[in-house]
């Protein structure tokens, strides 16, 4: 069963952590930005798993619960930046921001329906 507080609670929280992160690294977009990216990335797919996994405990794994959470992590990482990056203070062009930092949040959609239709197939096949 979706719980879309849970959802909401978990995908602003995946986006405010590696946000919180990068303003404390930042100097290092500067000096390396390979590595500054290579940081957030690590973090971003670590809580990504973390929170998905957590979010499956308490509710039936499927491949349209995945779905869900997946759409829930990315579309609030997306709605977020924008009010950063693109509407608020930074306003970075939309092209930038889509290579930059919006086309890795497909990965949470990604992780999370993979997440949820292992669980469903584990579940229809009486695995544990």
């Amino acid at each position: 069963m979706q719980n879309i507080k849970r959802a909401l609670i978990y995908g602003f929280l995946l986006w405010l952590i590696p946000f919180l992160a990068s303003v404390v690294i930042f100097p290092l977009k500067k000096t390396d930005p390979a590595f500054f990216q290579s940081l957030l990335g690590v973090l971003s797919m670590t809580l990504v798993i973390i929170l998905t996994v957590h979010y499956f405990r308490k509710t039936q794994g499927s491949l349209k619960e995945g779905i869900f959470l997946g759409l829930i992590l990315a579309g609030l990482s997306w709605f977020f930046d924008f009010l950063f990056f693109i509407w608020g203070p930074i306003k970075m062009p939309l092209d930038a921001y889509i290579k930059e930092i919006g086309i890795g949040y497909l990965l949470y959609l990604v992780i999370a329906t993979g997440f949820g239709f292992s669980l469903g197939r584990n579940k229809k096949s009486g695995e544990n």
